[in-house]
């Protein structure tokens, strides 16, 4: 396949992991925000964890995903979710419901990068990043890749990668390590990209050793338009990464993600349980998905 970016129309989902709370989470956090639902609900068979319901939810009208399919991953704050609540009510209210029966890591306050900022876990592990700030774009909900240990200086090294492999994509802020630190130079704090139109943040952990790192708990699904794209992606993210299951790959950097057809969507909300279980047991035996075979499966060809 040629080495270029593909024009594409697929869009970026974010991908929960859950042992049995996948409807629990999806009502509370539809409970949080405006322009917020629960979209679908399917249960699938035949898999290693059993019956897996898969939850398909807004929250401020961007999707998620999430599945209950057992203890296998756990999330962790190496991947959260940054919330810009442009108001002083917004995040105190944020704070209050994600933190009950939660923990808070850094407790609402004034901080060196905003007057007003927290991190908290939530009652289900997921972490979200609460700052006043507002944010100049309807994705008000933004996923932050942590990099930690031997990952730390690594933050341009992946938003370079990231923006080398998406089409329409973007660096929008860049933010190094000041030089008492102790990083390498040329390091970054943060940084801020889009792909394909999909609002990112990165952050280094600096020095501090962390006991976590990316696992396949917290994952963003790639919808791509026919055979193709799905071929280019699997071969740009498992370079230096590794192939697994079910159209998953992880990145170099460990990173998750899910390559799928947008007729993904389709397949899997039919409410036809034979075909569901083809599409299932065909899909099961996959690493990169194949589409056509896909298809045949549904059409039962």
């Amino acid at each position: 396949m040629k080495d270029k970016k593909i024009m594409s129309i697929n869009k970026i989902v974010p991908h929960l992991w859950f042992d049995t709370e996948a409807k629990e989470a999806a009502q509370f956090y539809t409970s949080l925000f405006p322009e917020s639902g629960v979209t679908n609900i399917t249960t699938i068979s035949g898999t290693p964890s059993g019956n897996v319901p898969i939850v398909r939810f807004k929250l401020y009208g961007i999707e998620f995903m999430a599945i209950s399919a057992g203890p296998m991953f756990k999330i962790n704050p190496s991947i959260s979710f940054f919330i810009y609540c442009g108001s002083d009510s917004e995040i105190v209210r944020l704070y209050n419901r994600l933190s009950e029966n939660g923990s808070a890591l850094m407790p609402l306050d004034k901080y060196p990068w905003s007057n007003k900022y927290a991190w908290v876990k939530d009652r289900y592990g997921l972490t979200w990043q609460l700052d006043i700030d507002s944010i100049n774009s309807e994705q008000k909900i933004v996923p932050s890749l942590l990099f930690v240990n031997e990952k730390s200086d690594k933050v341009k090294e992946a938003v370079d990668f990231y923006s080398s492999v998406f089409s329409d994509s973007k660096v929008l802020m860049e933010a190094p390590w000041d030089e008492s630190a102790g990083m390498p130079e040329g390091s970054l704090l943060f940084a801020q990209f889009k792909l394909n139109g999909y609002i990112f943040n990165a952050m280094s952990g600096g020095a501090l050793k962390h006991e976590f790192d990316f696992n396949e708990a917290v994952s963003f699904m790639i919808y791509c338009k026919d055979q193709e794209e799905i071929d280019y992606y699997w071969e740009k993210l498992t370079a230096g990464g590794q192939e697994q299951q079910c159209g998953w790959v992880k990145d170099m950097f460990g990173v998750s993600w899910q390559i799928v057809p947008v007729e993904i969507d389709e397949m899997m909300r039919t409410k036809n349980k034979e075909q569901l279980a083809r599409v299932t047991e065909v899909m099961l035996k996959m690493g990169k998905l194949d589409l056509d075979l896909l298809r045949k499966a549904f059409n039962n060809e």
